[in-house]
């Protein structure tokens, strides 16, 4: 089947979905499309159902009884009816759509919306889909959601749908290589500081009806123009991704756990104290924002048992250290004022951090020759330094798989670093570090890599993997 012309990539996506509506088993099929709002999943079904003659339908929030009405019309357009059928109830409604003869899958867009106000809908399907397996039929069923909190538990723990799904997709961001090229941005640094602000979502460039910014000398105008502009659809954004998640009540502790974290507390420990309350009353929290996709759990690749946390969302970093502080003044119209104070802080906590995560996306996406074999593992870690009682943190590690009765090897060491030169002192924390954690690891083919966005100091050992923005944005062959 030929994709859309109007999706652009997503040919992994697209392939997954084709195989599943063109799958032949003489038995009902079910497939899960989520992923965070804003990445184009209704592109992607809505051009399934297009290709296939299948049936799409988008709910909305509404009650259950509107939902109904919306489902028969949405039948009764796809069966070429004069008028649509009429449901009392879902029972109704499902078991019609199962008795319908259709080339293409049913896609249900926004599945959440419905399950919200009809719990029992899950279940409703479950049975549907257990007597067209008794009777031999080959429906095809795609839920599509962006209520990661509601799609992840479709198919976990005792969900009535639960072992019956022949597909499970999740729709993610572009990375950044491909975040560069959809924005059409070819200068490295600019696409780096362009990621951190709005990330790979696809959508925010149609927010920002195309404008992206021309070069580094108009980064700081589009900032103006577009995030910090009360007349753009992205001033908001940030805002909305919480409130839209259907697990979230008290919006207000929530954005300041996001805070937290955006401002360098990677604990719970640290993001209890920043938000003033014991760690164990925001467990609860951290778990839904982890659920949402909004949160991501970082462990620690050398102490098994300690993890920290970090907003997996860009754009929702660039607001809780760049915007949220000064919301009046923006509002206001002074986002020149803003921007020019807030510029060391979106330096530190927004695009130094996240140069840090672009560079062990780099790490897991290198060529099996950069390090010697295929990595097993990438992330940060701590190494303890007794000796000199400090601890060195390493912001690139690179592990091999590990291989029971053998000590894992280190195949690389890494540090990284948006806005400094690095050198020979960098170089030193590497080696110390290589040392500290030669006694628990194999660390003698451990590369030692320098990721830098200024540069590095000439005279550094060959034997050193340096990684400046040039080699970041060249895509292996």
């Amino acid at each position: 089947m030929r994709k859309p012309d109007r999706i652009f990539a997503r040919d992994q996506e697209w392939a997954y979905l084709t195989r599943f509506a063109a799958a032949s088993a003489d038995r009902p099929q079910v497939g899960v499309v989520s992923g965070r709002r804003r990445q184009g999943k209704t592109y992607l079904v809505e051009g399934l159902a297009e290709q296939t003659g299948g049936l799409y339908f988008g709910a909305t929030q509404a009650t259950e009884t509107e939902s109904l009405a919306l489902f028969a019309v949405a039948i009764g357009a796809h069966l070429d009816s004069p008028s649509p059928p009429r449901f009392d109830s879902w029972d109704d409604a499902v078991r019609f759509l199962f008795s319908i003869d259709a080339a293409g899958p049913f896609v249900i867009d926004e599945f959440p919306y419905l399950s919200q106000v009809s719990p029992a809908l899950p279940s409703i399907l479950q049975r549907e889909i257990d007597q067209a397996a008794s009777a031999g039929r080959r429906t095809k069923v795609l839920l599509c959601g962006s209520a990661m909190s509601v799609m992840g538990g479709l198919l976990g723990g005792t969900a009535p749908l639960r072992g019956r799904a022949t597909l499970e997709l999740v729709v993610r961001p572009f990375d950044y290589l491909l975040a560069a090229e959809y924005w059409g941005v070819g200068d490295p640094r600019l696409a780096a500081l362009l990621h951190s602000v709005v990330g790979g979502t696809p959508a925010y460039r149609r927010f920002v009806n195309d404008d992206g910014p021309e070069s580094l000398d108009d980064f700081d105008d589009w900032v103006l123009r577009t995030a910090l502009s009360p007349a753009s659809p992205l001033f908001r954004e940030a805002r909305y991704l919480l409130e839209e998640e259907m697990e979230v009540r008290d919006s207000a502790l929530y954005h300041s756990v996001l805070a937290a974290v955006a401002s360098g507390n990677r604990t719970r420990g640290g993001i209890a104290n920043y938000v003033g309350r014991k760690a164990t009353d925001i467990g609860h929290h951290l778990n839904v924002l982890e659920d949402s996709g909004l949160l991501r759990r970082r462990p620690d690749v050398f102490r098994p048992g300690r993890s920290g946390y970090e907003v997996a969302e860009p754009l929702i970093v660039f607001y809780q250290v760049v915007m949220r502080p000064q919301w009046g003044l923006l509002e206001s119209g002074r986002a020149a004022n803003v921007w020019e104070a807030a510029r060391p802080r979106f330096s530190s906590l927004v695009v130094g951090p996240h140069f840090e995560q672009l560079c062990r996306e780099y790490a897991m996406s290198a060529p099996v020759e950069r390090f010697g074999e295929l990595p097993g593992e990438i992330g940060a870690g701590v190494v303890p330094d007794r000796t000199n009682r400090s601890q060195i943190e390493v912001d690139v590690v690179v592990l091999a798989p590990a291989v029971s009765g053998q000590r894992r090897k280190v195949l690389s060491l890494g540090e990284a670093k948006w806005g400094e030169v690095m050198g020979r002192r960098h170089l030193s924390r590497l080696e110390r570090a290589r040392q500290l954690l030669s006694s628990d690891y194999d660390t003698s083919g451990t590369i030692l890599a320098c990721y830098s966005g200024a540069g590095f100091e000439p005279g550094l050992d060959p034997s050193v993997l340096t990684v400046g923005l040039d080699d970041l944005y060249r895509r292996p062959d």
